[in-house]
């Protein structure tokens, strides 16, 4: 962020125009879909990132286990909102919001506690796992809830397959190939069928020393059932449809510990190097940031029509936000941010307009759905429950839909299609990303000990 940009953003250059300005705080789901309800309003926009991308998250397990590369289900913020001359886009962290000043304060890459002022704030700042008080497990127990994440633990899958074809010592192959995921909702679900059929298909043959098909996969959770929230119909479908892929599923009871080791469960340790976290969630500090009211889990109470009490300019939507419809709380889910975000799009242009404003936001439940494996999915809408081939079709073609750009749509159908048939997988390479070690300084004499030793001078040319 140069200096212009800096002082036309945080006001220290009196602006001459009197348009509004909306900040949105994520480029997630509810963050994009209120920048493109604001795409045509008579606004500035100014939305905020971490990253520079917005992330598919529905699909990050498929990164995680080599069925797609990251470009394919991310795409740069900017590039998504290219065509709305309105926005502005800028990548940097929010650490805090200032009610009274009406301004939120950024660090980005050389400045710190910059503040941008807003006319309206859109907190869209999503969630991150939980640990549930047990924040050492995260040393040994990723979650998956970046890009970075899922590009961390496909190298965390992908080396322990290479520690074992190396290793020696034939009693340490169970442990290396030994996966625990922890947590069993759609993720921990989805990401074990996926792990299983990797194992057991497109690594079978590429082998010498170790047999791929005997990996272990075990799938832990305290609830009784897996995807708890699904129909008991559809829960028992995925559970045995997960166990004739080799998937061990552990119910009823929670982890007491995870160490380098493995983890331990109902007093039982399970040996493994590689633990994957895909249980709970928390949400963003945007009630301390706010100082407002909050759930149990810490989300920000909102009003019906997404504001914060006593703050009509301030709107909270996805999973930062807690509303309750028909008595039960919306779940953190894309559709929920998305229609969120959209709805508070749409007040803030009816309000500018002079307009009425629209009816209390209204969540429409399309359903849910959850993939357990090649062909086979589960899906719950209304009082339509659908198990396998049918239920899988419908997920693709969903998900599919939902991708924010053409390219990336028609990029995972032919991936999609490819691996269906073929069994062959997206990307699959270990990549560590960190700085390049230095060179280290050794003596001319060492590196050409066969010649006479050249003069400092002359060393000093040769190197320009």
């Amino acid at each position: 962020m140069n200096d212009a940009n800096l002082n036309s953003i945080n006001g220290a250059d009196e602006q001459t125009s009197k348009t509004p300005r909306v900040v949105i705080v994520g480029g997630g789901f509810g963050g994009l879909a209120a920048a493109k309800a604001l795409g045509k309003a008579p606004v500035e926009v100014i939305l905020i990132d971490r990253t520079n991308h917005h992330v598919f998250q529905p699909l990050l397990y498929q990164v995680a286990t080599s069925v797609l590369a990251p470009s394919q289900m991310s795409s740069p913020i900017r590039e998504v909102l290219r065509r709305h001359k309105n926005t502005t886009v800028l990548m940097g962290e929010v650490t805090g919001v200032d009610k009274a000043q009406r301004c939120v304060f950024v660090n980005d890459a050389d400045r710190e506690h910059v503040a941008v002022p807003y006319d309206y704030l859109i907190l869209a700042t999503g969630a991150r796992h939980s640990y549930f008080g047990h924040n050492e497990f995260e040393k040994f127990a990723p979650g998956l809830k970046s890009l970075a994440d899922a590009v961390g633990i496909r190298n965390k899958i992908l080396s322990a397959f290479e520690q074992a074809e190396a290793e020696e010592d034939v009693d340490l192959h169970r442990d290396l190939l030994t996966f625990v995921l922890v947590g069993a909702g759609p993720t921990g679900v989805e990401m074990a069928a996926a792990l299983a059929i990797f194992v057991r298909t497109s690594l079978r043959s590429e082998f010498r020393r170790i047999d791929p098909t005997s990996a272990r996969i075990v799938l832990i959770d305290a609830a009784r059932n897996v995807l708890g929230t699904f129909a008991p119909s559809l829960s028992d479908a995925a559970e045995l449809h997960l166990q004739k892929l080799g998937v061990e599923i552990h119910l009823g009871h929670a982890v007491e510990k995870i160490d380098s080791e493995g983890v331990i469960v109902a007093g039982e340790r399970i040996a493994s190097k590689t633990v994957i976290w895909t249980a709970g969630v928390t949400p963003s500090p945007a009630g301390k940031w706010l100082g407002a009211e909050t759930d149990r889990a810490g989300r920000v109470r909102i009003q019906p029509d997404l504001r914060v009490s006593n703050h009509p300019e301030i709107f909270v939507v996805g999973d930062t936000a807690s509303l309750d419809q028909d008595g039960k709380p919306l779940a953190g889910v894309a559709q929920v941010a998305m229609q969120q975000g959209r709805y508070a799009g749409k007040l803030i242009r009816r309000q500018l307009a002079g307009k009425k404003a629209p009816k209390p936001f209204r969540y429409f439940d399309k359903g849910n759905m959850a993939v357990v494996g090649k062909g086979y999915a589960v899906l719950e809408s209304g009082k339509i429950r659908l198990h396998g081939l049918l239920a899988w079709l419908a997920w693709a073609f969903i998900h599919i839909t939902f991708l924010s750009q053409l390219s990336l749509k028609i990029s995972v159908f032919l991936q999609w299609g490819w691996l269906f048939l073929t069994g062959q997988r997206g990307s699959r390479l270990i990549v560590n990303y960190h700085a390049s070690e230095p060179i280290p300084t050794t003596p001319l004499t060492a590196i050409a000990n066969d010649h006479e030793p050249r003069s400092a001078s002359a060393a000093t040319v040769s190197r320009t």
